[in-house]
């Protein structure tokens, strides 16, 4: 996994194209075949074949390219005839990778230009090679640096679906300043596994210690080689990400359930509290994972695995414990997953509310008298957070809200919204570098 800032990119040694060639590769697998970026970066042989230099650089600028995907379509459609596209869909991608290059990049407008013809050329597509020379060439003149100057990156960049519902939830201030800090790329956060030890790694690692106690890293880097990996003493997770098990308080030697718990955060997290975890997840190949992590993290036996489907999972027991991170369309993470604003719908956002309501009836079932659920989500969207726990709480009275204090955060402030629960929008610790977008409901089941 490898971590890389805009900052730190320069135009590549060489001719560049291996690199250019890997980025249209994995453009067509995202945006032609539908394909998760991530599992497309662990796969993609052209790709994995690069040097860890280049391998920064490509996913850079395939990232890039995805996260202003409106942008470069408005663009390229001001250098179009009206009625004209750009075909095939591999033409258009050169075209984005090119565009991302001249204006979001720091490369060279004559490297940007000349890979990318040499791009088409390597592709097939030898007969459009004037083609792609004279829209970048207007693209890297002045009236490429106008027309960017007119858009509107959030309205532009953000799906309708999305946009449309942050500013029915949050209005229109709010939802533009939500949309801009999504386009942003994420710093790296990290949860230790001993939290007393934060100044200590903190120093270690070059990092900052952020009111929630999570560390952030700014510099880029291969996270395998960072000091602590291979000892187990970190792992990978975002601020936001790492709240809700903190909301449990002392929970050493006590039972915690954590449903629907892959790629395993939360468990670490809950294990390194003292917590004896049951972890259950219905993807076999994600509880694997789950399982690699806590072996390297030395954590294995305070937890339990399970695979199973934790909508109809029935165990003998209740649990006074239970976390239930929920499958959702994941839009408050669009920071580090810019594929989602191509590979989400809102048909999609449907299907997951009916698996969260799934997942949230037989979970408040496993809770006992006295217990504590907490139930979060990733998603910017409130239908799959305000919306969904108060419909919940309107029809089961046995349960009720126990609203977060601000202390309880670190005073991270204005994220407690006014039923109590957690709302972190993606501008939260601005001046920090951002979070992800998250929703955190704490409730207790008094009956």
């Amino acid at each position: 996994m490898t971590h890389q800032q805009p900052d730190m990119l320069a135009d590549l040694p060489g001719d560049g194209l291996p690199a250019r060639v890997a980025a249209l590769d994995i453009l067509t697998q995202v945006l032609g075949q539908k394909k998760m970026l991530d599992s497309v970066l662990e796969r993609a042989q052209l790709f994995r074949e690069l040097p860890p230099r280049d391998r920064a650089f490509v996913r850079m600028m395939a990232a890039t390219a995805l996260r202003r995907k409106g942008q470069l379509d408005d663009l390229i459609a001001r250098t179009m005839m009206k009625g004209e596209a750009p075909r095939p869909e591999s033409l258009r991608y050169i075209l984005y990778l090119g565009i991302t290059q001249i204006l979001f990049m720091d490369v060279a407008n004559h490297a940007a230009v000349d890979t990318s013809v040499r791009l088409a050329s390597e592709s097939g597509l030898e007969r459009k090679k004037g083609f792609v020379n004279a829209v970048l060439r207007r693209i890297a003149g002045e009236e490429g640096k106008r027309w960017l100057s007119e858009q509107d990156e959030g309205a532009l960049n953000i799906p309708n679906w999305i946009y449309g519902q942050w500013m029915t939830s949050y209005g229109a201030v709010r939802a533009r300043d939500i949309a801009i800090a999504s386009l942003g790329e994420a710093a790296l956060d990290l949860t230790l596994k001993d939290s007393a030890k934060a100044q200590e790694w903190a120093e270690r690692l070059g990092a900052s210690i952020l009111p929630t106690g999570s560390l952030r890293k700014t510099d880029g880097g291969l996270v395998t080689e960072f000091d602590g990996f291979d000892g187990g003493d970190w792992w990978v997770q975002d601020a936001s990400s790492a709240i809700p098990a903190r909301l449990f308080g002392d929970i050493k030697g006590k039972t915690v359930l954590d449903l629907c718990a892959a790629p395993g955060g939360k468990t670490m997290q809950l294990a390194a509290m003292g917590a004896n975890v049951v972890a259950l997840d219905r993807s076999a190949s994600r509880m694997a994972h789950l399982t690699e992590n806590l072996k390297r993290t030395g954590l294995s036996e305070r937890v339990q695995t399970i695979v199973e489907d934790g909508a109809h999972w029935r165990p003998r027991e209740k649990f006074h414990y239970v976390l239930m991170d929920a499958p959702c369309t994941a839009t408050g993470t669009l920071r580090r997953h810019p594929d989602l604003l191509s590979l989400k719908s809102e048909r999609d956002q449907n299907g997951l509310c009916d698996i969260q309501e799934r997942l949230l009836t037989n979970a408040l079932s496993l809770v006992e008298v006295g217990g504590i659920l907490i139930y979060c989500t990733c998603s910017l969207q409130k239908q799959e957070g305000e919306h969904m726990i108060d419909a919940f709480l309107q029809s089961d009275p046995s349960f009720v809200r126990i609203p977060v204090r601000k202390e309880e955060l670190g005073g991270l402030d204005g994220t407690i919204n006014s039923e109590g629960d957690i709302r972190v929008l993606p501008y939260h610790l601005k001046e920090l570098g951002g979070m992800d977008g998250f929703y955190i409901s704490r409730m207790q089941r008094v009956s």
